[in-house]
């Protein structure tokens, strides 16, 4: 057993290599590590409405700063999206849908809005989803709300509010 000049840990004699710190012990040069080859992806439209890009899709991390891209758009799209309608995986906006959603339509594994759908869905009017937490209307697993239907019953007002939307009347 010898010991690596590197690292100082206990090898073998015949070792070419250490197998702690991977260093070569015959004097090549250990093999370079480079950045990866793709830290992301960014388009923005050169059509602006409201003072934003009608379409940003912005995806991992600037090479400039070390931080997550924002997609800040009318149609926003990426890791971090804000827009009117955005999409990633945490989304605000007015129409949003990802991981995680903020918006008055909100689509979303944890969803939170003024109307939202999601595994967990807190929605000022109506919420939809596993746990339903709204203040009006909630549907799902367990629902809590004012009016609500869930595994532990249904609320008369509700199932009213639910026949006159589908008859019409």
């Amino acid at each position: 057993m010898k010991t690596c000049p590197y690292c100082a840990e206990k090898i073998q004699d015949a070792a070419i290599k250490c197998r702690y710190c991977g260093e070569f012990l015959d004097g090549r040069p250990s093999p370079a590590v480079s950045a990866a080859p793709w830290s992301g992806y960014e388009y923005r439209s050169r059509v602006t409405l409201f003072g934003l890009p009608l379409v940003h899709i912005a995806q991992g991390v600037d090479p400039a700063t070390g931080r997550p891209r924002v997609a800040k758009g009318v149609i926003a799209v990426g890791n971090i999206a804000l827009g009117f309608f955005a999409m990633g995986g945490l989304a605000a906006g007015g129409i949003a849908l990802g991981g995680v959603a903020l918006g008055v339509l909100a689509f979303a594994g944890m969803a939170l809005g003024v109307a939202a759908v999601g595994g967990i869905a807190v929605g000022a009017f109506i919420a939809l989803g596993g746990v339903a937490l709204s203040l009006q209307y909630a549907i799902g697993g367990l629902a809590l709300a004012p009016h609500s239907l869930s595994g532990s019953g249904a609320d008369d007002e509700l199932l009213e509010l639910f026949r006159r939307w589908w008859t019409g009347r």
